[in-house]
């Protein structure tokens, strides 16, 4: 099994509070920015991206939009709230789930819960009213059914009773300028409880200019699920088992990443996963005679020939959807070993110690992530969702 003599006490770190960055920059791209090219950290801005991507290079981002996923609720009045933390909707998609205008099941985080023994929770919408029920806990969470009037939809509901999902890391409630902070500025489908945080960096301006220096953007579909702040807790790490993330690419995506010939960057980890389980699933269905729904499980990537080119893969994907957007799932773990296939730099925030994201890291970086952090330990460099970023060149 991929990882087996691998030990998650080496993928540590010693990171003080005081480093975590509890509040974004006032101006986005004016973050410090690592760079690491052939064993070499150097230091800049976030700005000076324009210059430092390969010409011509294709970047892909996610899209994905953060949902105002925590719902409080007050059974009295002058008590503290029972909080409902929306994490995944029970038997459909996301995107589905996002779209439902009447009641819907969603897999749920309840603080307090013992304070809620019974009974249906309330909160007012103008003029309506959303209410939860309890049903049966599955976990650490419980199935909650939620229904309202109004012909709203669920993602219209949230956005407008719900609260930000600030990672729990911040030790901190969120605020009003969350809302748009912990967002980025191209974040268009609704359904993620985290940010994609690489992302968080860009401006329009950005964007404009990498356009005007001919970068081709392009973007994905990866719903972030509160499982990327999960710490490998097993010793060692190919006992973790990975989260499930769903996907959504358009056949004009995939045909553009078949064209292209030059540099490719992934903008965050959940891009980097989103390409490479893209390949994978071409090499699944190249190697399978059942085609009826395919999603990639934790260690495909690692047990599927290892020998079918990038072209032959993607070709065989877009065969597949013919012509229609691709709805699946991801379990894609990488490490350190992994042989990255779509892809030759990354945009990535700095990770927190023992996590998945870090072993990400430590492969983009073929085992010489320690140097890299202990750098931006050494100068200052802010971490986590909304501290600095890096551009890592494979």
């Amino acid at each position: 099994m991929p990882f087996s003599d691998l030990q998650i006490e080496d993928f540590n770190y010693p990171l003080p509070e005081e480093r975590i960055a509890k509040y974004p920059l006032e101006n986005r791209d004016e973050s410090k920015l690592l760079q690491y090219k052939e064993g070499v950290v150097s230091e800049h801005t976030f700005k000076d991206i324009l210059e430092l991507l390969k010409p011509g290079s294709q970047l892909v981002m996610n899209n994905t939009k953060v949902v105002q996923a925590r719902l409080l609720f007050y059974k009295n009045e002058g008590t503290a709230p029972i909080e409902i933390f929306c994490l995944e909707p029970v038997n459909m998609d996301v995107q589905q789930a996002m779209a439902v205008k009447d009641s819907i099941l969603f897999y749920c985080l309840v603080g307090r819960a013992k304070k809620w023994k019974s009974g249906e929770l309330s909160l007012q919408l103008n003029p309506h009213q959303l209410k939860a029920e309890k049903l049966e806990r599955r976990g650490q969470g419980f199935e909650i059914k939620f229904s309202w009037t109004g012909g709203l939809t669920f993602a219209e509901i949230l956005e407008e009773v719900g609260r930000t999902p600030l990672p729990p890391y911040l030790n901190r409630k969120d605020e009003d300028s969350d809302k748009e902070r912990y967002q980025t500025v191209y974040a268009k489908n609704d359904g993620s409880v985290a940010a994609p945080t690489a992302g968080l960096h860009f401006t329009d301006a950005i964007i404009q200019g990498l356009k005007a220096n001919h970068h081709e953007i392009l973007y994905a579909t990866l719903h972030v699920g509160a499982g990327t702040f999960k710490p490998v807790s097993s010793e060692v790490v190919s006992e973790h088992e990975m989260h499930f993330e769903e996907i959504h690419v358009t056949a004009a995506f995939v045909s553009s990443l078949l064209k292209h010939k030059g540099s490719r960057t992934a903008v965050g980890t959940t891009s980097v996963r989103t390409l490479e389980s893209l390949y994978w699933l071409g090499v699944k269905l190249k190697s399978s005679p059942n085609k009826d729904h395919v999603e990639l499980t934790q260690w495909d990537a690692y047990e599927l020939p290892q020998d079918i080119s990038v072209n032959k893969a993607l070709s065989e994907l877009l065969e597949y959807m013919n012509g229609k957007d691709l709805f699946t799932r991801t379990q894609l773990m990488i490490g350190p070993g992994y042989q990255f296939k779509m892809l030759d730099t990354i945009i990535t925030n700095f990770h927190q110690p023992k996590s998945t994201l870090l072993l990400l890291v430590a492969a983009a970086t073929k085992g010489k992530w320690k140097p890299i952090y202990n750098y931006a330990l050494a100068h200052n460099f802010r971490f986590l969702s909304y501290g600095d970023s890096s551009i890592l060149h494979l």
